[in-house]
């Protein structure tokens, strides 16, 4: 009985590791570009973009992979404008694949029951794509893909509190 128990224990799928990362928003070269990178050197919470990191467990998929949501051409001063301004601008969401975790400014925020990958492509193919600074933003898709694998709402603002405001 104890083999089977052992076979049983072995053939259980370990969970995808979940992370939120931060990253300086972009903006066009010059001042914008300067004030958006003191910002973020300063920590400054609500001018960083956002984004989830899966960690497949599979040891046949070794690399991360990010999933984030963004203004289509986030250097475009036009755009830019338009969403400090409550616009809407064409969003994308984007997928890609990392080596490794970033160093800083990226927290574990749990494990995903099932596919953590299928789960987010599943929410991405629902997402709507009309961005709008603070209303449906990179903040609101980190939160709801960050539900949807984990169960945990408002991450964001459980890490801003954690943190101080800070990251």
């Amino acid at each position: 009985m104890s083999a089977l128990l052992c076979t049983k224990s072995t053939l259980t799928r370990s969970k995808d590791e979940v992370y939120v990362a931060a990253v300086a928003l972009r903006a066009t070269k010059g001042p914008a570009q300067l004030l958006m990178s003191t910002a973020y050197s300063l920590s400054v919470w609500d001018l960083q973009h956002f984004m989830v990191i899966i960690k497949p467990s599979s040891p046949l998929l070794s690399q991360a992979i990010v999933f984030d949501f963004q203004p289509e051409d986030p250097e475009n001063i036009y755009s830019a404008l338009a969403a400090l301004s409550g616009r809407a601008v064409p969003g994308v969401v984007l997928t890609r694949k990392l080596r490794k975790l970033p160093r800083s400014r990226c927290w574990f925020v749990g494990y995903a029951e099932g596919n953590a990958v299928d789960k987010a492509y599943d929410f991405n193919n629902t997402w709507e794509v009309d961005l709008r600074i603070g209303l449906h933003d990179c903040r609101d898709y980190t939160n709801g893909l960050v539900e949807q694998l984990t169960g945990e709402k408002l991450v964001l603002e459980h890490l801003r509190r954690r943190n101080g405001g800070q990251s």
